[in-house]
């Protein structure tokens, strides 16, 4: 495709901008993709597709260890991690060529594997000469945010994007940052045979999360043999020879640590550096991402942005969700917005954390004691005990109304079970309706339903209520004993 202006320029290759440029070729516009390394994003190359392979490593590890949880004889396996990297790299190649240039190219899309600027209202430079456009979608994602602590660059810090270019296991890994990508990968590194110490600056792990789920991941972690340290502080590093050595900070007090290597998973921000965004009048806020409206459109004419460079939640299926929106709106002018209530993420740690919705810290500032919750302990849920996984917890939030408006599922299989729950908050669905569907026997799914199931058994067990049953049942006890006698 040479020439001429095209309907859709987008800038990025990750899965927001593949998914943009696929619906625009589709749909008969001449659109070009605009990606300056590999097409694939960070899903396929330093994020979803590498850690959870590495995860499933670590957890097949993890069962043997543990088999005698189910009655067979525990082992200790033996680890050669450079071939688990190997698997990583094997899994990463079977996926590629779903998100390869020329899968792109069979599909009508132009691809220009180059930097990308604004040149001005309605054109990019890229792949060496100036292109116009109808419309643009920005869909450069976000990077990992390295934080200015004294020696820590001169460390060599890894970063979820370069953890993966390892091919000896660190024998000693501090691991900086206690969200979702610092406790998947403390936990998996654990498992692997890694001294792990975890440092988060806040008082728990996963503090967005409920905060029984963020114990209990602490737990969990704690036993795999993690050394977590919340409300701590990476104050300086030093490198040594062999190794590095780490100053914590906590309560006032200084503890100097030695490890080999330092994993930073301290958060992203995004990307947005080198694409001449002023020169089309395209705002940022104060965290540097792209300011958008529910339509995604920014504040240049005719751009739109989508996935983590407008600071929206850094997941790659809310990317998807974003260029499914964004790319009829700027082909076509058409209206579609997006909204999060009912958008569900995963944490992949060993119990995993679904959630979807409010927490119920979140309800109760909106509603007071108004709000009502069920949960149900997986400790008494049928197919956790038999599959000696009977831990963690779900948890639903309703409204004054009952309402469900959100979620959590802490448990064995919680990131599988959220999107059920996420289905029903987008549709308004009551917390007894979940009770009322028949759900299959025995499931780990099924461990929402019975707190569901607990929510409708609470609302019933009220005076007023078994006055009124035991009224109904002298009643048809009567007519029963007349019914007999007239017999």
């Amino acid at each position: 495709m040479r020439g001429g202006k095209l309907d859709l320029v987008v800038l990025g290759g990750g899965s927001g901008g593949l998914v943009c440029a696929v619906i625009a070729a589709g749909a008969g516009a001449r659109v070009a993709l605009v990606e300056r390394a590999r097409t694939g994003g960070d899903c396929l190359w330093t994020g979803c597709v590498p850690s959870k392979a590495l995860l499933a490593a670590a957890d097949l590890a993890h069962r043997m260890r543990h088999a005698g949880s189910v009655g067979l004889p525990a082992s200790e396996p033996s680890i050669d991690f450079e071939a688990v990297m190997a698997h990583v790299r094997t899994a990463q190649a079977k996926l590629a060529p779903l998100d390869s240039p020329e899968r792109l190219r069979a599909e009508g899309v132009e691809v220009i594997e180059d930097e990308a600027r604004f040149a001005g209202p309605r054109a990019v430079v890229a792949g060496g000469r100036e292109r116009r456009f109808r419309a643009a979608i920005v869909a450069t994602g976000s990077e990992p945010l390295v934080p200015a602590v004294p020696g820590l660059a001169e460390a060599g810090p890894l970063t979820n994007e370069t953890v993966w270019e390892l091919r000896e296991r660190p024998e000693r890994l501090l691991v900086l940052g206690g969200g979702p990508i610092g406790c998947e990968l403390s936990q998996a590194f654990a498992r692997l045979g890694s001294q792990v110490t975890l440092v988060e600056m806040s008082p728990r792990l996963l503090s967005r999360e409920e905060e029984r789920a963020g114990a209990l991941v602490e737990r969990a972690l704690r036993a795999d043999g993690v050394t977590v340290e919340c409300g701590a502080r990476l104050e300086a590093v030093q490198v040594e020879p062999g190794g590095v050595a780490a100053t914590l900070r906590r309560d006032g007090r200084e503890e100097r640590i030695h490890v080999d290597r330092i994993l930073v998973a301290a958060g992203r921000r995004p990307s947005t550096e080198g694409l001449g965004l002023q020169a089309a009048g395209i705002e940022t806020d104060e965290r540097g991402a792209i300011v958008v409206d529910e339509r995604l459109r920014t504040t240049a004419r005719g751009v739109y942005a989508v996935g983590d460079v407008t600071g929206a939640l850094p997941f790659t299926h809310v990317a998807a969700y974003h260029a499914r929106a964004a790319a009829p709106n700027a082909l076509f002018h058409a209206r579609r917005t997006v909204s999060y209530e009912a958008v569900p993420w995963a944490t992949f740690t060993d119990p995993e954390v679904g959630r979807v919705g409010l927490t119920e810290a979140q309800a109760r500032e909106r509603w007071g004691a108004r709000a009502v919750t069920a949960e149900l302990d997986y400790e008494t849920l049928d197919r956790a005990v038999v599959a000696g996984q009977a831990v963690g917890f779900a948890k639903l939030i309703g409204d004054p109304r009952g309402r469900l408006v959100g979620a959590t599922v802490a448990a064995a299989g919680g990131g599988e079970a959220i999107d059920a729950l996420a289905a029903c908050v987008a549709r308004g669905a009551r917390i007894a309706e979940i009770s009322a569907q028949v759900h299959a026997y025995p499931t780990l799914a099924e461990g929402p339903a019975r707190a569901a199931d607990a929510y409708v058994r609470r609302r019933l067990d009220t005076p007023w209520t078994r006055a009124a049953a035991r009224l109904a049942l002298t009643a048809l006890r009567t007519l029963d004993a007349v019914g007999g006698r007239r017999a």
